[in-house]
């Protein structure tokens, strides 16, 4: 069956090559296929490479390779003095794109933007459940629904957000996947025909690229947008290549049959770089890798019991395995190169022996748990199955039996969020914003329980320091703050953390133009190959 697979995805290939034989076209082998290609409905960034870094275009952007917000379709914006008010102005002319399953009447107008946030912030708008059991998980976790009391239509080209209170990086947030914009008309017209559910599956939007087709598992196929606002695009084919094993994506690249990769497997990047005809990149990630106890579990809602499986894991021997040394142990739940970041704290020791008394001491004996390690590549952790196995034979040494589990991607997220998930779930982050809020607040406030805060940890005291550090623009208080919540995260151990990796791009010389980018984005605007 597997075998089966692979050659129905190279003919699925194969013909989407054929037919763009005559064009500029660019394979991008990507690491998973995405959950869907609204970004609203997901975490992912498998699923915001497909989606909303192609199709989609936000209010504001992050400039290529920095966390810098520029103009995207609002050519500007006024905040009032208190930090309650942003009021955007639209850009002229954005044209939605024309595809073989709608054709757009109008340019993007303010209709647009608060269709495009208020189904996500209002239970009872009428695309608020399209997808059964939507649960908007990144707005939620944000908090979007109590921090923006209204969105208003100014005239047709501008448009006011009214918040609860200042939000500091807001401005950042409507920069991320999560904030792209729509197209109501599009809306409107799948609503009539009774198909709503298209929406997931047939994405339209402003963005440089145009969707053309996605076969399961193994193609999807996009072209540039011929009257993209920022100008048509030099690629005019995007072919996503779905490849799962990261040495089969490795070999796709040396025969060319791919242009570009992401997540190469660490013992191959040496002779990636010794190809001539490969160039490989290389950046510290803003990311961190962990394993996420249920807190609310037992016997994992023991302090003492997360603290002593902390001590029983040797972090470094999984980053020498996984990494081959390309990474370092992860302390704090955001990244050294992030501002905030607390030095001063002290990690947990590998100290088997004194991880078995306090096991003992807790009253913890004959311990079974689940480890579930995810099924695909990503950059804070390229091979979760082997970290989980150098887990399993350190816990076996505590006198703890794990057991491994995983899942096809989008169901191992989905279930990992159940509030009565048991064991512990191994996942990790890249920063989407370049704020310690969008980890600290994201994944371990209390309004992500349930959702990102795979943890189910609520803290009020934690909660509290996040939550005021929103409010204030001054970064020396915000990081006063962060750096308290870092103590206190460290203290109740909700995660282990593990590591924060160096991420590695190899490409084809050919290649043009790509920009690694700090937020893990896999972007192909402005994009060229050498033909």
């Amino acid at each position: 069956m597997k075998l089966m697979t692979r050659l129905l995805a190279a003919t699925a290939l194969t013909l989407a090559l054929g037919s763009a034989a005559s064009a500029k076209t660019l394979v991008y082998c990507s690491e998973s296929s995405p959950e869907g290609f609204d970004p609203a409905l997901y975490t992912a960034g498998t699923t915001f490479d497909a989606s909303s870094r192609t199709v989609y275009n936000r209010l504001v952007e992050f400039k290529h390779g920095s966390t810098e917000t520029e103009p995207g379709l609002a050519e500007s914006w006024e905040i009032s003095e208190d930090g309650t008010e942003y009021t955007f102005k639209l850009r002229p002319g954005v044209k939605f794109q024309t595809t073989d399953f709608f054709t757009p009447t109008r340019d993007l107008n303010a209709d647009d933007v608060i269709y495009s946030f208020e189904r996500q912030l209002n239970a009872d708008h009428p695309w608020n459940q399209y997808v059964a059991g939507a649960s908007w998980e990144y707005a939620s976790s944000m908090g979007f629904p109590d921090l923006i009391e209204s969105i208003e239509k100014v005239d047709d080209m501008t448009v006011k957000f009214v918040l609860s209170q200042p939000e500091a990086p807001f401005l950042a947030d409507l920069a991320m996947d999560f904030s792209s914009i729509m197209s109501k008309e599009y809306a409107d017209k799948l609503e009539a025909d009774g198909t709503m559910e298209l929406l997931n599956q047939q994405p339209l939007g402003t963005g440089p690229f145009q969707f053309v087709a996605y076969q399961p598992d193994a193609v999807i196929r996009y072209k540039a947008h011929p009257d993209y606002w920022a100008g048509k695009q030099p690629l005019d084919d995007l072919i996503f290549a779905i490849t799962t094993e990261a040495s089969v994506r490795a070999q796709k690249l040396a025969a060319n049959e791919c242009q570009i990769m992401p997540y190469p497997n660490a013992a191959d990047v040496e002779a990636m770089k010794a190809n001539d005809e490969l160039t490989v990149m290389e950046q510290e990630g803003l990311n961190v890798a962990y394993m996420a106890y249920n807190t609310t579990q037992a016997p994992f809602d023991q302090v003492e019991v997360r603290k002593a499986l902390n001590m029983a894991i040797n972090k470094q021997a999984i980053i020498d395995a996984v990494f081959q040394g390309a990474a370092v142990p992860a302390k704090n739940p955001i990244p050294p190169t992030m501002w905030s970041y607390n030095d001063a704290i002290e990690d947990d020791p590998y100290d088997p022996e004194a991880s078995r008394k306090m096991l003992e001491e807790a009253g913890v004996e004959d311990l079974s748990m689940k480890i579930w390690a995810m099924p695909v590549s990503r950059p804070y952790m390229l091979n979760a199955r082997r970290a989980a196995e150098l887990m399993q034979s350190d816990l076996r040494k505590v006198g703890v039996n794990a057991e491994i589990v995983s899942y096809e991607w989008g169901e191992y997220l989905e279930k990992s969020k159940a509030k009565d998930r048991d064991g512990a779930a191994m996942l990790g982050w890249t920063g989407d914003n370049g704020d310690p809020d969008n980890f600290l607040d994201t994944l371990l406030g209390c309004d992500g329980v349930g959702g990102n805060n795979r943890a189910q940890w609520c803290n009020e005291e934690f909660d509290k320091l996040v939550t005021q550090a929103k409010t204030t623009s001054d970064q020396a208080e915000r990081t006063k703050l962060y750096e308290q919540a870092q103590v206190i995260f460290k203290e109740e151990a909700p995660w282990l953390t593990i590591d924060h990796s160096t991420v590695v791009m190899p490409m084809r010389n050919t290649v043009k133009g790509f920009v690694q980018d700090p937020l893990g984005y896999h972007r192909f605007d402005d994009v060229d190959i050498a033909e």
